[in-house]
């Protein structure tokens, strides 16, 4: 909702869709899936996220990848970091104080048909 909130702005409305993932976060995914999750700000997830910023290459043997949004709350700590004004252990802590806003990237087309179910939208004016 707060992301649409954006689009609303520039565009005048929007739209936000609401998915269900199955299963249930207590649930385990199958052992054939590959994931690689970040459970908090580290140097991992800061080591991960500068690749894709940077475009460098990635493994790719992830089915899904589950952490947090490098979004505008940590994008300016991550701006110093990528220009190599702070090191990353400055940057890590910094970051400990945001709670992370998860998302998922499935990368593999069979989660998405097993696990991911369409709920419901709602156009926003």
């Amino acid at each position: 909702m707060s992301w649409s909130q954006r689009f609303l702005r520039e565009r005048g409305s929007a739209v936000v869709s609401l998915y269900e993932f199955l299963p249930k976060p207590d649930d385990e995914l199958p052992p054939d899936v590959k994931l690689l999750e970040f459970d908090t700000h580290n140097l991992e997830w800061l080591n991960f996220i500068t690749a894709c910023r940077l475009g460098l290459p990635l493994d790719t043997e992830w089915d899904l990848v589950i952490g947090g949004v490098a979004n505008d709350k940590v994008f300016d700590t991550l701006q110093l970091y990528f220009d190599e004004l702070i090191g990353a252990e400055e940057a890590i802590g910094r970051l400990r104080y945001n709670k992370p806003n998860f998302q998922h990237c499935f990368k593999r087309q069979s989660l998405i048909d097993q696990y991911l179910k369409f709920v419901g939208s709602e156009v926003l004016k």
